[in-house]
Parts: structure tokens; sequence; C-alpha cells
């Protein structure tokens, strides 16, 4: 937020704003190939901590006054190239810090966190930026990285790398191979991976809400509402699937039928909602997402501790490859049709029926238990 108002504020130009929040995104896609397997080469603590420091630094300069823009889209790139490894060592680690038993229920207390931060930063943080200006901003921006990284090295345990049947160190491609080979090999990886990349079709309403609030004739400030709904959702169905009484094989049962009920209702656009009811779709919608977080787990579980690093990579960059083709479609689909509302419709259609074949495929690889790698609950 405080680079886009920094832009904008310079340039005056909302499209060189819209370019710059852009490329808080694009670099993922880079670094969650290419350099996400620096988590398997490395200790995965000492790669969180590289990264925060290399962020508070290149952040820092960016919080520099008189900072050319050119330079600062270039110091932006470099800080997003750090975020990949820093989350693959984080996913990667998550298991040997909880446990397997406990390592699903602590991926739910990230998102819950993770999602409301984002409620709480969409709601305060131009204010803040406002209150403070951008470059003071920044500054405390730098800040957090460091504490971040304080805050591992005191708070995190020091473990080595993990050992596989081939402890040699490999070159980057072949890292990168191997794990795509990993994936591939087993349905239930793939599977999952699968049911991952659905969100392409369930954030397009996000990517919409402006345009679809000026076409059912709501104000600008229920833009916001219509962006927060989803994460809320999310937050529910998390709470809803942490339950005691579901148990973690019961939530991989319900991953295909939760899947198809993200995307379903996503049809009732079709209708010409109001911004209530469409509130309300994407809420459910929300709640049902929340399957993401044991598809999530389950995929950590199944894969090797020592290809983990550069496996969530991958998956992570596919990802964030589906949701940016998928607004970047939707948009240019609206464009054409003159509607958003009919756009989100459709794919929410295209979404269902996706999410069906892919329930079905995993629903198999669970009752066949293909694969050599074993899931332990």
């Amino acid at each position: 937020m405080a680079l886009s108002l920094l832009v904008f504020e310079r340039t005056e130009s909302a499209g060189w704003t819209a370019a710059t929040y852009a490329l808080t995104s694009l670099p993922a896609l880079l670094s969650g190939v290419l350099l996400t397997g620096l988590a398997d080469r490395f200790p995965r603590r000492t790669v969180m901590i590289g990264c925060d420091l290399v962020r508070a630094v290149l952040v820092g300069l960016m919080a520099l006054p008189g900072t050319p823009l050119p330079l600062l889209a270039g110091l932006l790139v470099l800080a997003q190239l750090a975020e990949a490894p820093f989350g693959a060592s984080q996913g990667a680690l998550m298991p040997a810090v909880l446990g397997e038993r406990l390592y699903e229920r602590g991926q739910r207390v990230i998102m819950i966190t993770h999602q409301s931060g984002q409620l709480v930063g969409f709601a305060v943080g131009g204010v803040l930026v406002v209150w403070l200006g951008s470059h003071v901003s920044l500054g405390l921006n730098a800040v957090t990285f460091l504490i971040s990284a304080a805050l591992i090295r005191v708070g995190v345990k020091a473990r080595p790398v993990d050992a596989g049947a081939d402890a040699r160190p490999k070159r980057m491609h072949t890292q990168v191979r191997s794990a795509a080979a990993l994936i591939w090999s087993d349905p239930r990886l793939r599977s999952l991976v699968a049911l991952g990349w659905l969100a392409g079709f369930i954030v397009l309403p996000e990517g919409l809400a402006a345009p679809f609030a000026e076409e059912a004739g709501a104000s600008a400030a229920s833009v916001g509402l219509l962006l927060a709904a989803h994460p809320t959702g999310m937050v529910l169905g998390a709470a809803l699937l942490g339950r005691a009484s579901v148990g973690d094989e019961r939530r991989r049962q319900l991953l295909g039928p939760l899947a198809v009920g993200a995307n379903l209702p996503l049809l009732v656009y079709w209708a010409g909602p109001g911004v209530g009811v469409a509130l309300l779709v994407l809420l459910v919608s929300g709640i049902c997402s929340a399957y993401q977080i044991t598809a999530g787990a389950t995929f950590v579980l199944l894969t090797p501790a020592d290809q983990r690093g550069q496996a969530l990579g991958l998956a992570r960059s596919g990802l964030t490859a589906m949701q940016g083709i998928g607004v970047a479609a939707g948009g240019l689909a609206a464009q054409l049709s003159g509607s958003s509302a009919l756009t989100i419709g459709g794919a929410g259609l295209v979404g269902t029926l996706c999410a069906i074949m892919v329930a079905v495929s995993w629903a198999r690889a669970r009752q066949t238990g293909a694969g050599t790698i074993p899931l332990r609950a």
C-alpha cells in the first residue's frame, strides 16, 4: 500500500501504480521455481533468517527519499524474490517443529493469522500510510523484517539439512526436475496440487470486485466488503474444519466436495445478484475454500523431507501463476462481454467442472494408495 501511494504521488498514473502492485507477486513465479531449492540445500532456519535480512536491507533502501522509480522497482523485485525461499523453508520446517500430528493444526493457525492480518491491513493500512507517510511506513516495514529474523534466531531451534537417499548436493536444474518428477509420479500429489490450483477460478471475484460493484450500482465502500468476504469465510471455515470432532481422515475425505463447494456458489453471479447476495456467496465460497489448508498439509506430509522445499516451491509457483492467469483472463472476458457478473458465473461453472474431475481423481488416488510415500496421520 505504501508503494502504491508513493508511485501514484510521483506519477499520478494508475497504470504505473497497478504495475508496481503487480511486482509484489510476479517475482514469486521465478523464485518459486529457481530459489526454493535453497530450503533443501541449506538449514531452513538459516535460509529464513537470510531472506529476512536481505529484505530488511532492500526495503530500507526503498524507504530512502528521492529513490528513482526504476531503482525502486528493481529493489522491489529483488525483495520479492526472497519471499519464495522463505515460505518454502517455513513450510518445510513446520513438520519438524510441530510433529506430523500437530502440523495441520499449525497450518490452520498460520492461515487464520494471515487472513486476519490481511483484513486488518486493508482496514487500517491506508490510514497508517497517510498518517506516517510512504517513506516512514517503508522504513517501519524494513524494521519488521529485522524483528522477524531476530525472532527466528531466538525462537527456532537450529536443525541440520534433511538427508535423503542421495545426500549429495544437487544442481538447481536437477532439483527442479527431481521435484517435478516426484509430483507427477504420485497421483495423490498430482491431485493435491490440482486442488490447490483451483484457486485460479475462486480468486476471480476479487479481481473483478470494483467493476462488479459499479455494475450493481453500489458505492465504492462496498468494494472493500467484497474483498473481505472471502478471507472472512476462510477463517470461519478453518475454525469449523479444525474442530476436534472432525478427524484428519475425515478432512481428507472432504477435500473433493469442499473444492466443488468453493466454486459452485459462484454460479449465482449469473442471476445478476446485488452486493448483499454476492457477499453471502463469497462467504460460503470462502468457508469451503478452507480445504486448501488440509490439501497443503497433506501435500507436505506426502513429500520426502529432503525434497519438501523444492516441491512446495513448484506447487506454490503454479498456484501464483494460476491466480494471475485467472484474474487476467477474467478481466479480458469481462471487457469483451461487458459484464463482470456473467464472467464470474462462467468461471464458477468451469471451476466446478474442473473441481469435480479433480475430486474424482483424489478419491481414486486415496483408495488405491498409489505411490510409494506413506501418509502418516
